[in-house]
């Protein structure tokens, strides 16, 4: 139903824009019929509403893997440099924070390890809202910064880096449906200290769950209901901790091999000494303005790298 719901408002989306669309084509007809240049002017303005929206979606067109249209974990971890690297991993979360916010995105701090002297040397928070991960996703990799430092008391130029991984938010609650046809119950009398029956009546149970081969059984309760009701407990909680297993598989598998956070393994490189850049070494994109992208304007890096894993997506698929 919740798939429904979001194929229906995204069909919705698009159908109001083409409505729209033809809504102003059959009013400028009319508009320059007439010679209106006060309603052309007025068309124009609306036209560029709608021109705004299609960029501002151009970019989900983009986005059509598996998880894409989850929420986002990162994770930041400060390289070996040590105060230098750690003040470039809390730049780095603040960097993301900004974007956040720039998106209408909310985000919560997870965990947050501070450094010795200034910085973090590690933080895991939390991006919620729609895309986020799909977003957030090019951003996976080692990142490397340039500058001249100002723990140095010589100030001279250092290079830092920092790891940056970015995973997808799994449901919280994870549904577990017991097929009463996969479960073969037995049912024997409770036994004591050294094997012997401690009851005439067959009210301890035993649960074998035919496809995991999972067997539970309890005799503590004193009714073979009883027994039935909590050996099906202990069935469902060993098969959500093989759930959580796979999960947390699926989660490494995302997050990709590890990666070490030096030389030779970055993906994007700010440079603010001897010039401002940020220059990111899978498409080559690039920009002067480090203060802005510091301060959280990344789209068009993002765009850059979902543009150039397009037709790699398009062949795959």
């Amino acid at each position: 139903m919740r798939q429904l719901t979001r194929l229906k408002e995204e069909a919705e989306l698009w159908n109001g824009l083409a409505r729209r669309t033809a809504d102003l084509l059959g009013l400028l007809e009319l508009a320059v019929a007439d010679g209106d240049e006060r309603l052309i002017a007025e068309i124009g303005t609306d036209a560029d509403g709608i021109e705004h929206e299609l960029e501002s979606l151009r970019l989900q067109l983009m986005l059509g893997g598996e998880y894409d249209r989850r929420s986002a974990i990162i994770a930041i971890h400060a390289g070996a440099g040590g105060t230098e690297s750690q003040d470039w991993a809390e730049m780095l979360l603040r960097m993301y924070l900004r974007w956040a916010e720039r998106r209408g995105y909310r985000t919560s701090i997870l965990d947050l390890s501070p450094g010795e002297e200034a910085g973090i040397k590690s933080a895991t928070f939390e991006v919620t809202g729609a895309f986020a991960y799909g977003y957030l996703r090019p951003e996976r990799g080692v990142h490397r910064l340039v500058r001249l430092s100002p723990f140095d008391a010589a100030h001279r130029r250092h290079t830092s880096f920092a790891l940056v991984e970015v995973m997808p938010e799994v449901e919280n609650e994870i549904e577990i449906n017991i097929n009463p046809d996969d479960l073969r119950i037995d049912v024997f009398r409770s036994s004591g200290a050294g094997g012997q029956n401690v009851q005439k009546n067959s009210t301890a149970v035993r649960i074998t769950h035919t496809p995991t081969g999972i067997v539970v059984s309890c005799q503590n309760e004193r009714s073979q209901l009883q027994n039935r009701e909590t050996a099906l407990k202990v069935l469902r909680a060993r098969l959500i901790e093989i759930e959580e297993e796979k999960r947390e598989e699926e989660q490494a598998r995302l997050k990709g091999e590890h990666v070490a956070a030096g030389w030779g393994n970055q993906i994007r490189s700010y440079v603010l000494h001897p010039y401002n850049m940020v220059k990111d070494h899978r498409t080559d994109w690039q920009s002067s303005n480090t203060a802005a992208v510091l301060d959280g304007e990344l789209d068009q890096f993002i765009e850059a790298y979902l543009r150039s894993t397009l037709g790699e997506r398009v062949a795959q698929g």
